[in-house]
């Protein structure tokens, strides 16, 4: 299997996983119990060069946009570390700060993006996007 292949089979596969996820998650093991959902995403550019653009994106109960801006996988000397690390304390400050609201993490869904698979099987970048979904009894 060429490396486009399979990554055409992880994509639907991870996708498949997210829709079961989606349709079984929203039901509560106690059906008298109602909750409200809240969910977050953070999208992470794999692209070389420190180029990209990465963001936990949420809406906000009056329905606005609220970015926060995480750092690029990438820079331009490779992979950084560094970088990855202060994006896991971002994401980690904000599942704290909604647990402290009384928000419980409900189901974490990833997925990845290449769009820009090349005929030799290489690639030139993408994003890992995750989302995060919290409830709370209402």
């Amino acid at each position: 299997m060429n490396r486009k292949s399979y990554l055409l089979s992880l994509l639907s596969a991870l996708m498949m996983g997210g829709a079961l996820v989606l349709f079984f998650g929203f039901r509560s093991e106690n059906s008298g119990e109602n909750y409200q959902y809240r969910q977050f995403s953070t999208v992470e550019s794999i692209i070389p060069g420190g180029l990209g653009r990465s963001r936990v994106i949420q809406t906000s109960e009056n329905g606005s946009e609220v970015e926060k801006e995480l750092k690029n996988f990438y820079s331009m000397v490779g992979i950084n570390f560094g970088n990855i690390a202060n994006n896991d304390r971002a994401i980690v400050e904000r599942i704290n700060e909604w647990s402290a609201q009384g928000w419980e993490l409900f189901s974490v869904t990833t997925g990845v993006q290449s769009p820009s698979v090349t005929d030799n099987g290489g690639g030139t970048g993408g994003i890992f996007i995750t989302r995060y979904l919290f409830r709370k009894s209402r």
